[in-house]
């Protein structure tokens, strides 16, 4: 839990103080501009958000800049991560053959969901990027213009939209509803449930953590101090289950970007 977090806590509240509980809220994920440029408000997780870009790409510079034939320990790590989302992620859904172009996207796209997600439990940062909306709903639109785009690329227009639309005449007199449920699926509700199911689980995981931590803090007075120690474990174990939640997201995140790109270069979804 950051300081700017906590502003509206006061450090002197405890229980039998007189003061009740500082609930977390919304406020919690409200930050002040680090700097203000042209109009543009810098935050700190823009500068997380940043951070983690150039972090991802010093790595991966590090890895693979003067491969070796006998790994060192950077380049062999960075080859397992490389390789758990090619032939873990990208293969299996996609296919070797159509998913190799795909697998430097695929693999970008994990890191950085991951790294947004891990800042919540690195000190002083403590906030995963991926709790504010407009980050997931960024990287879903990127998915969802890379889906449209190959659809229409592979099949044509008239095609495309069949794809889209899962026009089959067979279907017969139901076929003008399944294209309207299809329509509604994938160009609405396909983006939006994409980018709202990383945002709801670290928006809820981080509301936990901070909820722990302030009760830890609160109950340290007098008789308190006794469940101050119930919620400080729980403080331990929320984070540990955290960290487990913020690798399974960016790997269900990437995992639906190549089931969307495995359904634009097939005939039907």
């Amino acid at each position: 839990m950051s300081a700017d977090q906590t502003l509206a806590f006061d450090p002197s509240c405890h229980i039998f103080s007189g003061c009740g509980f500082p609930a977390p809220g919304l406020h919690t994920f409200m930050y002040e501009p680090i700097a203000t440029v042209a109009g543009f408000e810098f935050t700190k997780p823009m500068l997380l958000a940043l951070l983690g870009s150039i972090l991802i790409v010093v790595f991966f510079w590090a890895a693979f800049a003067k491969p070796k034939l006998v790994p060192g320990k950077v380049q062999m790590i960075g080859e397992a991560g490389y390789d758990f989302v090619r032939r873990g992620i990208v293969y299996e859904i996609i296919g070797k053959k159509d998913g190799e172009k795909y697998v430097p996207f695929m693999v970008s796209l994990f890191f950085f969901v991951w790294i947004l997600n891990l800042w919540s439990i690195i000190p002083l940062a403590q906030f995963p990027v991926t709790s504010l909306i407009a980050f997931p709903a960024g990287l879903a639109l990127v998915v969802y213009v890379t889906w449209v785009s190959l659809t229409f690329k592979k099949h044509g227009f008239v095609g495309g939209w069949k794809n889209i639309l899962g026009y089959d005449k067979n279907l017969g007199p139901i076929l003008p509803m399944v294209m309207v449920l299809e329509f509604l699926s994938n160009l609405i509700i396909r983006p939006f449930t994409h980018a709202v199911r990383l945002f709801a689980n670290m928006f809820a995981g981080h509301m936990l953590i901070v909820m722990f931590s302030l009760a830890t803090w609160y109950l340290m007075n007098g008789l308190g101090f006794v469940y101050a120690g119930a919620s400080f474990v729980m403080v331990v174990t929320m984070t540990a289950f955290e960290l487990f939640i913020q690798a399974v997201q960016a790997y269900v995140f990437v995992l639906l970007a190549c089931s969307y790109v495995q359904g634009a270069l097939s005939e039907h979804h």
